[in-house]
């Protein structure tokens, strides 16, 4: 923390070193270790966790504070989140032995939520020979599924998955430098048990962390409409039917299976699509994902077609009430983004609606002049504009008012005044 306030105060990582105004270059990590004081061979460590908790991000070659070093001292929950990305980090924390066979890290690392769900399970110490019994037969178990994978591609494709087997003594230091690390982050400690035997327990943080991620395997499992393995998109178009509460089932199953930055960025990749209707629904799962998507959401907001969204995703982020947005969001958005939100709405009503909910549409648009409406419509710029006016005098029961809104649709299509 004291790391990443330091960069952040200064923007750079503290590891480097700074020019001053004459160009000379000045102590860094030196520097910062005196500031903090702290021993220099600590620094490093320091600020790996911030990066790996991330406290920090890096904008080009400045060092901004990431969301949850903003919501530390407010937010309990950006302490908790920035912790088990720490958790997650934690080979990386501590790495491995120099002399350790990578191939076989991978599998230690892989294997090791096993051991912890066994710690968690056990609500108590257990002891180091009867772990590395665990690990040792799980990573048994990982070799022999990777060898069936290539077995069923056929000889063609057969590829080595594994080196030669690995003796005790190998796994016996593998799984204290886990532990270590494990230890290291605050998730367990190690103790003397009985005898010459060692022993692990969970502590309260790693007993929360695993129950967590225990947790969001069930969630990930009880994908309601199957769209887990889809990628956002098509995940989106697969909630299109759903009502609200079993969307956001989807949604929480399909996050859950996912790194959270990755996901983010994929749902709003899909927001930037043509139809306005996943435009929508990237940002009702964007508000499932909640604080970890704001710095996201707010370089969004730079985007003309996402800007209304994440602004009310930032509203309401920040406590306003969702349902006093919907019947006004004049105090979040301006004329223009509100009248570009609805026709963006409009647009998803045409593609995926019904004319009477387009008409049901027309009604809440604020306005108490068609004319002066279709005035602000074709100012917006939209390019769904033309669409959206063709479709929805072709719903008005009205023929004078169709009529009008025909000639609108016309002149943007002709580009006259």
């Amino acid at each position: 923390m004291r790391a990443a306030r330091w960069a952040v105060a200064v923007g750079r990582s503290p590891l480097t070193a700074a020019s001053d105004t004459d160009g000379a270059t000045a102590p860094g990590p030196e520097r910062a270790a005196a500031d903090l004081r702290m021993p220099p061979d600590q620094l490093q460590a320091h600020w790996d966790r911030a990066r790996l908790a991330g406290l920090v991000e890096f904008h080009h070659d400045t060092v901004r504070a990431g969301w949850r070093l903003r919501a530390w001292d407010r937010d309990d929950s950006a302490v908790l989140r920035g912790w088990v990305a720490l958790f997650d980090g934690w080979s990386l924390a501590h790495p491995a032995p120099p002399a350790a066979d990578p191939a076989l890290v991978g599998e230690v690392v892989v294997a090791a939520p096993q051991f912890l769900s066994v710690m968690h399970l056990s609500a108590g110490p257990v002891t180091e020979p009867a772990l590395l019994e665990l690990l040792t037969k799980r990573i048994a178990e990982l070799r022999d599924e990777r060898a069936a994978a290539t077995d069923a591609a056929g000889d063609g494709h057969r590829v080595a998955v594994a080196g030669p087997d690995p003796t005790e003594e190998e796994l016996t230091e593998l799984l204290g430098w886990a532990l270590d690390g494990f230890a290291g982050v605050g998730a367990l400690t190690r103790c003397q048990g009985p005898g010459e035997s060692g022993q692990a327990v969970l502590t309260p943080l790693g007993n929360w962390a695993v129950w967590v991620k225990l947790e969001q395997i069930c969630v990930a499992a009880q994908s309601p409409a199957g769209n887990i393995e889809q990628n956002a998109e098509d995940m989106l178009r697969g909630c299109i039917r759903l009502t609200p509460g079993p969307a956001r089932d989807e949604y929480r199953a399909w996050l859950a299976a996912r790194t959270t930055a990755p996901a983010v960025t994929e749902l709003l990749t899909a927001a930037r699509g043509e139809d306005a209707l996943i435009r929508a629904l990237a940002f009702e799962a964007l508000r499932v994902v909640g604080g970890p998507a704001e710095p996201a959401v707010r370089e969004a907001a730079a985007e003309t077609a996402l800007r209304p969204y994440a602004l009310l995703w930032l509203a309401e982020h920040d406590g306003a009430d969702p349902e006093d947005l919907a019947a006004d969001a004049s105090e979040v958005l301006t004329r223009e983004e509100a009248t570009w939100l609805w026709v963006d709405t409009a647009a998803a009503l045409t593609d995926h609606g019904e004319g009477r909910l387009l008409v049901e549409h027309l009604e809440t648009s604020g306005h108490d002049s068609v004319p002066r409406l279709l005035a602000e419509i074709r100012a917006t710029g939209h390019p769904r504009t033309v669409q959206v006016l063709v479709a929805l005098a072709a719903a008005l029961p009205d023929p004078v008012v169709a009529r009008k809104v025909r000639r609108a649709a016309f002149q943007v299509h002709t580009g006259e005044a």
